[in-house]
């Protein structure tokens, strides 16, 4: 078809789906593949008179990692929960590997996984219960959950607390099992606000490594940090988000020139770029 052409980068982890055939692009292998799988268009959340995203329009490609960082208040949390499908957006459009999220919801979320930055967690259920009732919403029946669970939370370190009642879990154990249910159905999209929260240094070494990992194997991450070193660590790009509007984008390199400084690490740069008001 002409202007088009077929993306033969094979689905990630083998589940099963046939490949798409998605526009302009062309690709042979996972590493060096264009797919968009998030598509952000003039996208804007209004509460009455209070604008909290206002127009924002970006992508992010397959195996990508992206950083989302701004102020308090700057608007990416009411970002990610559009994105997840937690809220609807006043305007714009949100598109997840080729569906609509607002069109076709259903769709749209069984290819992502959302990770809050506060858990929200069933706690009279003991960590392998939340594990299995997160699978029945995804729709596997026990051949996947008993293939997954036991892999996940020890993953996660969790295994040996898989039968305690989740009210007996640290914050970081609740954080860690949050992950851990959120990859039982293998989302094409992870979407995470503030993955770090309540983790110790460990957690925080076997997230970071995980996020790298997942990216590799061709899984799109969408996540927002106040920890701008992890930020420096593990994202590809970067979206500086301030006062609801996107007001700079791309690699370290692209963002200290956008600075106008050529030395110096992200919170230097960051700090430059929310000095000066947004345009609009």
């Amino acid at each position: 078809m002409k202007g088009h052409a077929v993306c033969e980068a094979p689905r990630p982890r083998g589940r099963g789906f046939p490949v798409r055939l998605f526009p302009f692009v062309l690709c042979r292998s996972r590493q060096g593949c264009e797919v968009k799988m998030i598509e952000l268009d003039q996208l804007s959340k209004r509460y009455g008179h209070l604008t909290a995203v206002n127009r924002l329009s970006l992508s992010v490609k397959r195996g990508e990692v992206f950083g989302f960082i701004g102020p308090n208040g700057a608007g990416k949390t009411t970002t990610l929960r559009m994105i997840g499908g937690v809220l609807a957006p006043t305007e714009g459009s949100i598109v997840i590997g080729g569906i609509n999220i607002v069109q076709e919801p259903e769709r749209a979320k069984r290819q992502i996984g959302f990770i809050p930055d506060r858990p929200f967690l069933y706690e009279k259920l003991t960590g392998m219960e939340f594990l299995r009732f997160t699978a029945a919403l995804y729709g596997h029946g026990d051949g996947v959950f008993n293939a997954k669970s036991e892999k996940v939370l020890k993953q996660f370190s969790l295994w040996d607390w898989a039968d305690e009642l989740i009210e007996s879990y640290s914050h970081g154990m609740k954080q860690r099992l949050l992950m851990a249910s959120t990859l039982l159905h293998d989302p094409e999209v992870l979407v995470i606000d503030e993955p770090m929260v309540g983790l110790d240094p460990a957690g925080i070494r076997m997230v970071k490594k995980l996020l790298r990992d997942l990216a590799q194997q061709g899984t799109t991450i969408f996540m927002s940090t106040h920890t701008l070193g992890i930020a420096e660590d593990v994202c590809d790009r970067i979206g500086v988000i301030h006062k609801g509007v996107l007001i700079a984008l791309g690699t370290l390199q692209e963002l200290k020139h956008r600075a106008q400084i050529e030395e110096g690490d992200l919170e230097e740069i960051f700090m430059i770029l929310t000095e000066a008001e947004p345009t609009v």
